[in-house]
């Protein structure tokens, strides 16, 4: 039986587990995504729009799903279907995206794509949180999300590869199937491992206090108020399909796209656990707030016009964002759901889709309508008043009640 949360290592034997899990599954994932830009308006006849629609269809399915499997989640027996069925149908539907003939269908198939992210989502996140000493969950996170993009270089660079030999999209994404397939069988026996944990399977409702600043349980101002800010944030970054756009209008061959993404990938592998770190000895509510003020300059800076090896460099900087945030978001939520982790995590990430998929058509629309660089100024806009509105409202939250 693996040690309680309160004496387990910093990182469990689970969470590393599933984060190979990840690793295959991104993977197979990021051999497909960089390459949608380019698919869905060169080859299918697509616009700006149907980027934005592609992002932000898909994020608003994800997230109708996490309302409810988040709440299941917390019902004993309950989590491992969710993240076997989760990840399967991800290896089921991706690959079909090679033999769509119309953008809308590749929108469709996307969204079929994330309703498996939101089925495992919530219950995979809730169990990294639950096995792990809540002091030590920031690094925790942090190596899960760095597995997770080491992933992605992989699969981008996998792309650039099969790409450079004269495979043609529609075969890339074929063949992505085949991490997929590894990545399912990996977690199989890692779930298989899991079963008899302590505060494993048997009783997802005993999990105990947290020892972090913002507490409550799911419900109340005291929980939403913080989780609204965190969305709020978290929208008003641009998709990263109009990045990608970006980068091509700015000069960026189609070709290099995945080896961008790819780099990208590796700064926030190599972000991932010292933002973590970070979050862990310095606070999640300072580490997310630096995450915000690094995406708006980043992004300000994507609005100029650069040469495309600069273009490129700016972009790589994106990375950092990742790293300082993703980690200290779910230490935050998993602080302000101590109990009903699953419904916690469920919530917030339900809302941020909900939020995405407006946010992500304004975004399109500006790109289209006004211009790049237009789109690019307003999401930093929107960054930077979501930065200061997660300062006040998380500085209320510490505040006893």
């Amino acid at each position: 039986m693996s040690p309680s949360p309160g004496t387990s290592p910093v990182v469990p034997r689970t969470v590393k587990g599933l984060a190979l899990v990840s690793l295959f599954n991104d993977f197979a994932s990021e051999m497909i995504y960089p390459l949608l830009p380019a698919f869905i308006t060169r080859v299918l006849g697509g616009n700006a729009v149907m980027l934005g629609a592609l992002d932000g269809a898909a994020d608003l399915t994800a997230s109708m799903v996490r309302w409810f499997s988040g709440r299941l989640a917390d019902r004993p027996g309950w989590r491992k279907p969710l993240i076997l069925g989760g990840y399967l149908s991800a290896v089921l539907i991706r690959p079909l995206i090679s033999v769509a003939s119309a953008a809308w269908q590749v929108v469709g198939f996307r969204v079929l794509d994330r309703i498996g992210k939101g089925l495992r989502s919530p219950a995979r996140d809730a169990l990294v949180a639950q096995v792990t000493a809540p002091a030590a969950r920031g690094r925790a996170f942090g190596f899960h999300r760095a597995a997770d993009h080491l992933g992605a270089v992989a699969g981008s660079v996998a792309a650039w590869v099969l790409l450079s030999r004269h495979a043609d999209v529609r075969q890339v994404i074929a063949m992505s199937a085949i991490p997929g397939v590894v990545a399912f069988g990996v977690l199989a026996v890692v779930l298989r491992g899991a079963e008899g944990q302590a505060g494993g399977w048997s009783d997802v409702r005993a999990v105990g206090r947290s020892d972090g600043p913002m507490v409550g349980d799911a419900a109340g101002r005291s929980f939403w108020q913080p989780v609204a800010a965190l969305v709020f944030l978290t929208v008003g970054r641009l998709p990263e399909a109009l990045i990608l756009l970006r980068l091509q209008d700015m000069g960026v061959a189609i070709v290099a796209v995945p080896l961008a993404w790819a780099a990208l990938h590796v700064v926030r592998t190599l972000a991932a656990y010292p933002g973590g770190w970070l979050s862990d000895h310095l606070g999640p509510r300072g580490t997310i707030a630096l995450g915000g003020v690094v995406f708006a300059g980043v992004i300000l800076a994507l609005a100029a016009a650069l040469p495309p090896a600069l273009a490129v460099a700016t972009f790589l900087a994106l990375g950092l964002v990742t790293g300082l945030t993703e980690a200290a978001e779910r230490a935050v939520v998993a602080q302000l759901a101590p109990i009903r982790m699953g419904s916690g995590f469920g919530s917030w990430q339900a809302l941020a889709g909900l939020a995405a998929l407006p946010a992500a058509l304004l975004f399109g629309w500006v790109y289209q309508a006004v211009s790049g660089p237009a789109a690019l100024a307003a999401s930093a806009g929107a960054v930077g008043l979501g930065t200061a509105a997660w300062l006040a409202v998380s500085a209320a939250a510490r505040r006893p009640a």
